[in-house]
């Protein structure tokens, strides 16, 4: 009997049970390989690191818009992103673009033009920016028109003051050059249809023409754009860098202050005034609390035009303190002191006074009082801020360089200037003179340089009949004349329009004054001069290197922000 039983069938080995056995067993495997792929996918994403676009730039717009009357390539309803940037975040949208120039190549049609899918009603009508068939020419033309800078973004057009013009807006930066940051330009369409319903694009304004498109920056939107947890600073966006505000009493009351007071460091020039200032930073990040400080400058002699030092200079003139208030807690020392005298007394606020620079941060880091003041005395170089900073301390404070960005009027000009040039230009950087031995922007650079040095100096380094930006502190211009005959020469000077009484920076800068005119200074003149130096296809040298790392307090080594 139990022989029989063993090799009798059991019920689920009939024949009649064979084909449903093997449904259930094929059901089995493949939940089997649903879960493992889901599984390996969830691996994949959780560890797979994008390329970040700042350091991996495409050589050019791989692709572009297939389809003239579909808008599948609007990803959100304000942006269409481009560019490696676009590739890395939507593999699958980013098929459904096609070359440009290939484009052009291929159908032999105009590149500022195209035929609408339809044409209803009459052909005079004004202009709809919104259509996607119009975005899609103004898009196509701006990115043939432009073939030395990388298109990252495009703002969706905006209508002009005209029936035919149309406002865009799109974030940039250039192919070649020694920068890290993005570029917010704006401009002005005059767009045409013709009789025969083809769309084209008349002509395209100068830099930031396209107001309208120009967005208001939304509250709490932070400065500068971030790519892989790095933040980048965007020249050509709204600046917020009004001074920040304690919210309440409780929290004044609760908050960690340090200040500097005194010392020898004001007045000196702007490289000696960030070492101090970094090390005060730095020292209140290690001891967690908030810096106060004066935004108030005294600009050194060597760079005011009257050859004297100058009290009452704004830190936002030089520096992003939009960037630096986001970045970093700091509080105006005036806003602080207004505070501190009216709920000092009733909170029982207290202060823990400190007039040696020997005393180490190591020493404070146990401090509970609500303010430590370190107070500085009168006696030169013992009364440098940056002596806290010295000795045993500097192996544990790390000045904190990337939370000072240059301002970002100054790098609208130098954006203005290098988009006047098509970013389409080689610099050279000249200083003659006794200027050159001390020069905080060009350091260690000492000797002197005559016109046929020069010519020697580029022959063979930069092509005849190049576009030449010569960053200089010569103010004869008639010294550079023999260049001329071989290239298209540019100076700061040609550009004056761009800070004088009519432009932007002057209105700007004049409204952060209190309504008092501000000049452009000789700080200002020399960082826009470095910038727009830095922006060149070919930079030649006539001197030593600029870019070493920083050493001391001699050089700036705030390169980041460029």
């Amino acid at each position: 009997m139990l022989g029989r039983s063993g090799l009798s069938r059991t019920g689920s080995f009939r024949p009649e049970n064979l084909g449903q056995n093997a449904l259930h067993m094929i059901g089995h495997l493949c939940f089997t390989l649903f879960v493992i792929g889901v599984l390996v996918f969830t691996i994949i994403a959780a560890t797979y690191e994008p390329k970040n676009p700042i350091f991996h730039p495409s050589t050019k717009i791989e692709t572009f818009l297939t389809s003239s009357s579909n808008a599948t390539f609007l990803l959100d309803n304000t942006v269409v992103r481009t560019g490696e940037d676009f590739m890395v975040s939507n593999q699958t949208a980013f098929a459904t673009f096609i070359n440009a120039k290939d484009v052009v190549a291929t159908k032999e049609r105009s590149t500022d033009e195209i035929s609408l899918s339809r044409c209803e009603g009459d052909w005079k009508e004004p202009i709809d920016c919104k259509d996607p068939e119009v975005f899609h020419l103004m898009m196509k033309v701006v990115i043939e028109r432009f073939e030395d800078i990388h298109f990252y973004q495009f703002g969706k057009p905006a209508p002009g003051p005209k029936e035919n013009t149309c406002d865009m807006a799109w974030r940039i930066r250039p192919k070649e050059g020694k920068t890290v940051a993005f570029y917010k330009d704006y401009r002005r369409f005059v767009i045409k249809r013709s009789k025969n319903c083809k769309l084209s694009v008349v002509s395209i304004g100068d830099y930031h023409s396209g107001v309208n498109a120009r967005k208001k920056k939304r509250k709490n939107q932070k400065p500068g754009f971030e790519q892989g947890g790095v933040p980048l600073p965007v020249v050509g966006e709204p600046i917020n860098d009004s001074l920040p505000v304690v919210e309440s009493e409780i929290a004044f009351s609760r908050g960690k202050y340090l200040i500097y007071a005194g010392g020898g460091d004001r007045c000196k020039n702007m490289n000696h005034y960030l070492w101090s200032f970094l090390c005060a930073l730095g020292e209140a990040q290690y001891l967690n609390r908030t810096l106060v400080m004066d935004l108030t400058l005294c600009l050194s002699s060597i760079y005011t035009l009257s050859n004297e030092d100058e009290e009452g200079k704004d830190f936002r003139f030089y520096f992003d303190f939009e960037h630096l208030k986001e970045t970093a807690s700091v509080l105006d020392q005036q806003q602080f002191w207004e505070d501190w005298n009216k709920w000092q007394r009733q909170d029982s606020l207290t202060l823990y006074l400190v007039e040696d620079s020997r005393v180490t941060p190591m020493q404070l880091s146990e401090v509970k009082d609500s303010l430590i003041m370190r107070k500085f005395g009168s006696v030169e170089p013992d009364n440098y801020w940056y002596r806290v900073c010295e000795g045993e301390t500097e192996s544990v404070i790390r000045r904190p360089w990337h939370l000072v960005w240059k301002s970002r009027r100054l790098m609208d000009i130098v954006s203005a200037i290098a988009s006047r040039l098509n970013w389409d230009y080689d610099s050279v950087h000249i200083v003659r003179g006794d200027k050159a031995r001390n020069s905080d922007l060009w350091p260690n650079l000492a000797q002197d340089t005559s016109p046929n040095t020069l010519i020697s100096t580029l022959q063979g380094k930069i092509e005849d009949g190049r576009n030449v930006y010569v960053a200089t502190n010569e103010p004869n211009m008639s010294f550079f004349d023999p260049l001329k005959d071989k290239y298209s020469t540019h100076f700061l000077e040609d550009y004056k329009d761009l800070w004088d009484e009519n432009s932007e920076w002057h209105s700007l800068t004049k409204e952060l004054n209190y309504g008092i005119p501000v000049d452009f200074d000789g700080y200002m003149r020399a960082s826009v001069d470095t910038e727009v130096f830095f922006r060149g296809k070919k930079q030649i040298e006539t001197f030593n290197d600029l870019t070493d790392d920083c050493k001391d307090g001699v050089n700036t080594c705030n390169t980041a922000t460029s």
